[in-house]
């Protein structure tokens, strides 16, 4: 089996940073994209960020110049460096990976998610 497992959420004022992390276990031949998305409540759930293999990486406009996506391929972790945080940054923060297994399948596999909330 493939486990995503996220860390790093909690309560932060307006302001603050968070850095969150998730690490990828099991049965892995190989990890692509990497990413986090958020949901908040009452809203649909929203790509954050993503980074390839290769280090490139994608913003949602709303996060640009305060958050920053790291991977560390040899570890497969990828890591959300969240600053200036805003209250409309609070959700629940879930990574995402593109994963290869033994068996030769592609799926996308997701984390069980980690709370921001920003206070004002």
């Amino acid at each position: 089996q493939v486990q995503l497992v996220e860390s790093g959420g909690g309560l932060v004022q307006a302001g603050g940073s968070l850095r969150l992390s998730c690490v990828v276990s099991g049965s892995i031949f190989g990890i692509n994209t990497m990413g986090w998305h958020r949901q908040a409540p009452g809203k649909q759930r929203e790509l954050v960020a993503t980074i390839t293999k290769g280090g490139s990486t994608n913003y949602a406009d709303s996060v640009k110049g305060r958050f920053t996506i790291f991977r560390d391929n040899a570890k497969a972790t990828v890591a959300l460096q969240m600053n200036n945080l805003k209250p409309e940054d609070t959700a629940v923060y879930f990574c995402n990976a593109d994963i290869r297994t033994y068996s030769g399948l592609i799926a996308q596999y997701w984390g069980q998610g980690t709370q921001v909330v920003v206070s004002s």
